[in-house]
């Protein structure tokens, strides 16, 4: 069967409803522990360290595509027709973009803060330095928002066929702003990311294989950075990795391959499927706050008036290396 117009212009084809509901669950699931995450960083934390602001960002950064997601599930109930308009369509993308690509920003800031803590414990540093990280926290927000704004301009809802569409591949109008920010967000926001984040955690690991008459405490919060890296890579192969893979699949057989309307179908398919798989990161990331932070940690259990008291940060700990 060919879907394609006279144009030849693929049209779209309605998604199973299985992915809006499962889409829904994920992020409202995603949307009660993130919640119950920033309540315990706001409520039940006197005092942050560095790594705590990351890790609230972090936090902050993954609600954001909780908003839109409702107004997902209504576009593939009504056959892929975006009823919302041109604005609230590129908001939808903007959203879903910064809660994607500032949690893996978030998760990569994370791991260099571990690194620079354990392999340089004995070096000042700025990611040391709560002033500096708020600066560089607020940096990432800006370009976040930046990153945004291109969405406005690049990426709008247009009438396909007889539907209205909001971020299809479908759009054969928008081919060469998918093609050219799809490059740029696998690259700048996914590969090199994943790649600052590996290397932190090899390094961390070659650290710890020299490490020479070190205390059980000072190696105990050691083996939790590197654990907290490792999970953070976790986070990045599941979740990300899938979204990457079949966007960069699906900008390609757009931009070169535009006649197999069935490829570009089945891909479109498979990258919608991988927003719930990427959506799980807003439940994974919680975990990381729980087994990574000591402070978050003691402050979970405890639900008494009194918030939690402020104690050693894990990164502040300096062992004995080598």
């Amino acid at each position: 069967m060919n879907n394609s117009s006279d144009s030849g212009t693929c049209l779209p084809i309605a998604q199973h409803m299985s992915i809006p509901v499962l889409m829904c669950l994920v992020y409202f699931m995603g949307f009660l522990l993130n919640f119950f995450s920033l309540w315990i960083f706001c409520c039940r934390m006197s005092s942050w360290s560095a790594g705590t602001i990351l890790q609230f960002c972090l936090a902050l950064s993954d609600a954001l595509g909780t908003p839109v997601t409702p107004l997902i599930a209504v576009y593939f109930a009504m056959g892929n027709n975006w009823p919302f308009g041109t604005v609230v369509c590129t908001v939808k993308i903007a959203l879903l973009s910064s809660q994607f690509y500032g949690s893996a920003i978030f998760l990569t800031l994370i791991s260099f803060h571990r690194y620079k803590a354990v392999v340089h414990f004995n070096k000042s540093s700025r990611m040391k330095n709560k002033s500096f990280i708020k600066k560089l926290c607020a940096g990432v927000w800006l370009f976040l928002i930046a990153h945004s704004l291109v969405y406005f301009v690049a990426i709008p809802s247009t009438k396909v066929g007889k539907v209205t569409q909001c971020l299809s591949f479908s759009q054969s109008s928008l081919t060469n702003s998918f093609f050219t920010i799809g490059c740029v967000l696998v690259s700048v926001g996914f590969l090199l990311p994943l790649s600052i984040s590996a290397t932190c955690y090899f390094q961390i690991k070659n650290a710890l294989t020299r490490l020479n008459n070190i205390t059980t405490k000072s190696l105990k919060v050691k083996l939790k950075s590197q654990r907290m890296i490792q999970m953070c890579l976790i986070i990045f192969g599941i979740c990300f990795l899938p979204m990457n893979v079949t966007r960069t699949a699906a900008i390609v057989i757009i931009k070169f391959y535009p006649e197999h309307c069935h490829m570009v179908h089945h891909v479109q398919t498979a990258y919608y499927a991988s927003w719930i798989v990427a959506g799980l990161n807003c439940c994974l990331d919680p975990v990381l706050y729980y087994f990574g932070s000591q402070n978050f940690k003691d402050a979970f259990p405890s639900f008494k008036a009194k918030p939690a008291e402020p104690q050693q940060s894990d990164t502040e700990m300096t062992p004995n290396l080598m």
